[in-house]
């Protein structure tokens, strides 16, 4: 047995896919688990509403298929932030936090991974951090009642671009339910803006790496960059987060269409089990 899982981030397949094939296509590429997609649009949104059946058909599908759903990517928080000015947004932002923790308990979901964001669609300002601040420590009490990892993922915007940034809130809530997610492909792109070291930062993050996202990237594109034509140094950060403790990862990469997806998650797991087993 292997002594780390790797997952799969579900927008790699065709979204028209049934669970069951998603669960069935992600074993067959020699995935762990999968990565679910909670994201700003209505239909994802609409998923943590599933009535108590559809979640516990979607628990007996991952039992048939072999393949759990063990994190969550929350990017739903960029319409509805936990900062924003407008106190029905903001209030929404919160109610799908507690519903995402919800179905991460229904579901057996171990990590969710909040996006980095005050706010998004509007101007970040001393009041937004603020807010954000407070809302951040109530989610943590929500995390910590229902025993759920939350983790900080590493943003392509200027206010949580690097696991330092991430840390500083870590280190301001002290919930052991709040550590870092970090995307690889985003903090190398920071390090090149900011013409610092990866390591040094993805080492900021000690103690509280609770997963990665394994993520191609190119300086000033964060999306779409497939694997083996950006420049992240994948054995090396690969490397020095195993060092740190961490053993879940994820491969984050999108389906844009290609009739031979399949092949595109062979070739990610393919490309990435070599790197971990050799540690």
């Amino acid at each position: 047995m292997r002594e780390y899982t790797l997952g799969l981030y579900e927008k790699a397949m065709p979204p028209e896919l049934t669970w069951e094939e998603k669960l069935t296509a992600a074993r067959n590429a020699g995935y762990d688990f999968l990565e679910i997609s909670i994201d700003e649009t209505d239909n994802k949104l609409a998923r943590l509403d599933w009535s108590k059946e559809q979640r516990r058909e979607l628990a007996e599908l991952m039992d048939k298929t072999g393949v759990p759903i063990r994190t969550m990517c929350l990017s739903g928080h960029r319409k509805y932030p936990l900062g924003s000015s407008n106190p029905q947004i903001c209030a929404r932002g919160m109610e799908i936090m507690e519903k995402a923790i919800r179905l991460a308990e229904d579901l057996g979901i171990r990590i969710i991974q909040l996006a980095g964001y005050d706010v998004y669609y509007e101007d970040s300002t001393p009041e937004t951090v603020e807010r954000f601040g407070k809302n951040l420590k109530k989610a943590a009490l929500m995390a910590a009642k229902a025993g759920v990892m939350m983790g900080f993922e590493t943003m392509e915007t200027e206010f949580m671009n690097t696991v330092e940034k991430a840390m500083a809130y870590v280190k301001t809530v002290n919930s052991p339910y709040l550590g870092v997610y970090p995307d690889m492909g985003n903090i190398t792109n920071a390090a090149v803006t900011y013409n610092s070291d990866v390591l040094k930062d993805i080492e900021s993050g000690a103690g509280h790496l609770c997963a990665v996202h394994l993520k191609e990237t190119v300086p000033g594109i964060f999306r779409e960059v497939p694997f083996g034509t950006g420049h992240v140094d994948f054995p090396s950060v690969i490397s020095k987060t195993w060092e740190l403790g961490v053993r879940r990862y994820v491969t984050e990469f999108w389906y844009t269409g290609n009739p031979e997806w399949k092949k595109d998650l062979d070739f990610a797991a393919n490309m990435m089990r070599p790197l971990l087993d050799a540690q």
